[in-house]
């Protein structure tokens, strides 16, 4: 049987998530341009400003480089990292694709899950990786989540979960759909518990992960100028013909029609999530 000969991808995110900012080398210390004040940044200001530019634009985290950042000391204990992702469907280059990104990115799948402290707030945490084909969300991700949820839920354990994603993954066809039922399901057992689910939202969730997990959290927060979105804003205006609004789809607009309940700088993640956590251990003694 002969398979389509798929054209190769023709920007960044096809093939496997969004280089960061372009370094620049030149006689002195390595530099970073930003893309929202345009310029130049040594990188050892930026990892100082856990990479925010002074004029407040939030460059992209790893998963780990996250983790670090917000829980206490060594507490991060991961779980489920043997849920690996197959081939189901025989796409052509898919177990490939999934081979070169694991290289690059040093991890294997688009999600690290576990247990950790936050403040010494104990809790179950997610983030997600956007250098493993820009989050998206295949049949490992959905089960990995899916677990920490069930996980959280016997152990009476609060979830903070930062989502990053390009949506459901194309290779996996239906079956990265039904992720977003499965894990919306153990979200749902996890509130009936009457335990607390926070979601970080970072630049960009979009697609199967905004239209389910990211957007059924108790508590949404989001880092600033984060894209969050279902639909692109080119598809939306070729659909209804009409233009939309400035600035559309970024969690500032999000926030002013009441889908996030706040905007939290990297910088100030850590504290407020750790006074989240501690009000809720407050209302369930």
């Amino acid at each position: 049987m002969a398979f389509i000969n798929f054209l190769k991808p023709k920007n960044t995110l096809e093939e496997g998530g969004r280089v960061s900012a372009p370094v620049q080398q030149d006689a002195g210390e390595p530099e970073k341009t930003c893309p929202n004040c345009h310029k130049s940044i040594p990188l050892s200001k930026l990892w100082a400003g856990n990479l925010v530019c002074p004029c407040g634009y939030h460059f992209r985290m790893k998963a780990r480089q996250r983790i670090k950042l917000i829980t206490y000391k060594d507490s991060f204990r991961e779980l489920f990292s043997d849920i690996r992702s197959c081939n189901p469907l025989d796409f052509p280059g898919y177990t490939e694709k999934v081979e070169t990104v694991t290289d690059a990115s040093g991890e294997a799948e688009a999600v690290l899950c576990g247990t950790a402290a936050i403040d010494g707030m104990p809790c179950g945490l997610f983030v997600m990786e956007p250098y493993f084909m820009m989050g998206s969300m295949g049949s490992a991700v959905g089960e990995k989540i899916t677990s920490l949820f069930e996980y959280a839920t016997t152990h009476r354990l609060p979830v903070i979960g930062y989502t990053v994603s390009g949506g459901a993954r194309m290779q996996e066809g239906l079956l990265s759909l039904m992720q977003m039922a499965k894990v919306s399901a153990a979200v749902k057992r996890h509130s009936d518990a009457g335990l607390l689910y926070v979601a970080v939202l970072t630049d960009p969730t979009t697609g199967g992960v905004t239209a389910s997990f990211a957007m059924e959290a108790d508590i949404i927060l989001a880092e600033p100028g984060a894209t969050v979105v279902f639909a692109g804003a080119r598809v939306i205006e070729q659909t209804t013909r009409k233009q939309l609004p400035k600035e559309f789809q970024k969690a500032e607009f999000v926030l002013d029609h009441g889908f996030v309940d706040r905007i939290v700088s990297r910088s100030e993640q850590k504290k407020l999530l750790a006074e989240i956590l501690r009000l809720h251990k407050g209302d369930n003694k």
